[in-house]
């Protein structure tokens, strides 16, 4: 395990240090920050009342509850400092075609959206309703590169992916408990090629989201993984001949 303060001292290998001096530490303010940005605060002062559905881990139960938007948006979005970093990251490896488990009201999915404007994303909920203001969302910042999914996971993603074929970059969102984040990790896995990035989100937080990342750390496919605390980025490059695992400040 290594560890960076987030200026790339003392890391040997190039391609972290490139991705530690072109993605993480790119202070550029982009046009979409202000864009996508409004569209959040749109949301944390939207006070509308909506059914949402939670179909759980892979179950096909739908519990209902009332939630308000603007709660939703507080407790549930991907902080601007994340989101950003996908936008970043996707402008840089210019990934073609991005799955997101986890749309919530489309926020990172706009983001990374904007990333790669030839590229597609399909990005997956779970929600009817919560999808819906997502879909709101895309055609107020005019993104027409996403596909949304609705529906539970468990059948939805056997379709998805064989329509796709192969994935390029994956963004996992969508429940934070340890089977179902490593039975998604074995799913994108399948689908992936020697260049696929893919980010978990949350990694630490809790005892069994930390077990399930070092289950993907330990994994024979993983070569290289970076811990950001809050996200968890994983390559499967096989050129990357030696396994290592970085801890980077951010």
């Amino acid at each position: 395990m290594s560890a960076s303060n987030g200026k790339g001292h003392g890391v040997h290998s190039p391609f972290v240090f490139d991705f530690i001096q072109q993605v993480l530490n790119d202070n550029k303010q982009y046009d979409c920050y202000h864009l996508v940005e409004s569209q959040r605060e749109k949301l944390k002062a939207n006070d509308r009342l909506i059914e949402v559905e939670d179909f759980g881990a892979g179950s096909t139960v739908i519990k209902t509850n009332r939630r308000i938007i603007r709660d939703i948006a507080n407790s549930s979005l991907k902080p601007k400092k994340y989101a950003q970093l996908l936008f970043r990251m996707v402008q840089y490896y210019q990934p073609a075609a991005i799955v997101e488990l986890g749309t919530s009201l489309g926020i990172t999915s706009s983001y990374l959206s904007f990333g790669n404007a030839n590229g597609r994303v399909f990005t997956c909920e779970g929600s009817e309703n919560i999808a819906a203001i997502a879909a709101e969302n895309f055609s107020s910042l005019r993104v027409n590169n996403i596909e949304l999914v609705k529906g539970d996971f468990a059948k939805t993603l056997p379709l998805l992916f064989q329509k796709i074929g192969t994935l390029d970059f994956a963004f996992v969102d969508g429940n934070h408990r340890k089977e179902p984040t490593l039975q998604y990790f074995q799913q994108l896995l399948t689908h992936s090629t020697h260049s696929t990035i893919i980010v978990f989100d949350d990694i630490h937080w809790s005892a069994e989201m930390e077990a399930a990342w070092d289950t993907i750390q330990q994994h024979a496919a993983v070569t290289l993984t970076i811990d950001l605390f809050f996200i968890g980025i994983v390559f499967i490059n096989p050129d990357f001949k030696v396994k290592q695992h970085f801890t980077i400040r951010f």
